[in-house]
């Protein structure tokens, strides 16, 4: 745990050339069961779990927790059943109807900026807690405010390529989980982890190997950000 900020975990499936999504960013589900199980178990030992807007309306995502198990062992860890969903959109410009705002079972906290529309501010207010920054997110500070108004301590960030990227550039990544799967989609405008194949990074990011595991075909990685 980092003393001002979450410790931050990403997980991603991705195909064997790399993939995360079709071209058109679709829902591509091209994952097994045992890791959309992998999924919830990584989410469940999180405080939080962050995802962008693009991605929770493109994947019509809850962020719950649909298993009965992990929720008691949260429970009887003195945790909430189900961990805080948080929110992260540049241009405010939300949907209020999206599926994640119309389940209550666990807080929704928003970062944005000022362009949020006061429309988008009014119908989310009795909903989220809102966060608003000038021009653009500071993501440190996001991660700040998580840790320090909302006592989260681990965080897993579920999407887009384009979060995940910008919160790698930051050196805001502790940890990855990788779901590689034996499909090839092909193609140069399939998204990759970070974003378009070959939009460089500003600089490489070194990472060390903690886990492997092959089930059925798949393979489950776990990577510690150096």
């Amino acid at each position: 745990m980092k003393r001002d900020r979450p410790f931050v975990t990403a997980n991603f499936a991705i195909t064997a050339d790399g993939r995360i999504s079709t071209r058109n960013a679709t829902p591509a589900d091209f994952s097994s069961p045992r890791d959309k199980r992998r999924l919830l178990e990584i989410r469940a030992a999180c405080d939080a779990v962050l995802a962008g807007m693009k991605t929770i309306a493109t994947d019509q995502m809850t962020m719950g927790l649909p298993a009965d198990d992990l929720r008691a062992i949260r429970e009887a860890k003195g945790m909430p059943a189900y961990p805080t969903r948080v929110l992260l959109s540049a241009s405010g410009r939300i949907d209020p109807a999206l599926r994640v705002f119309t389940r209550d079972f666990s807080p929704i906290i928003v970062f944005s900026t000022t362009r949020m529309p006061r429309r988008v501010r009014e119908a989310l207010a009795g909903k989220t807690t809102l966060h608003l920054h000038e021009r653009a997110v500071d993501l440190a500070a996001m991660l700040r405010t998580l840790r320090r108004e909302h006592a989260v301590k681990r965080l897993v960030c579920e999407g887009g390529p384009r979060v995940f990227r910008a919160l790698l550039v930051a050196d805001l990544i502790d940890e990855l989980h990788l779901t590689i799967s034996p499909r090839i989609f092909g193609g140069t405008k399939a998204p990759t982890l970070t974003g378009i194949a070959g939009d460089f990074l500003p600089r490489s990011t070194t990472l060390t190997l903690r886990e492997m595991r092959v089930i059925d075909g798949e393979c489950f990685l776990r990577y510690r950000i150096e």
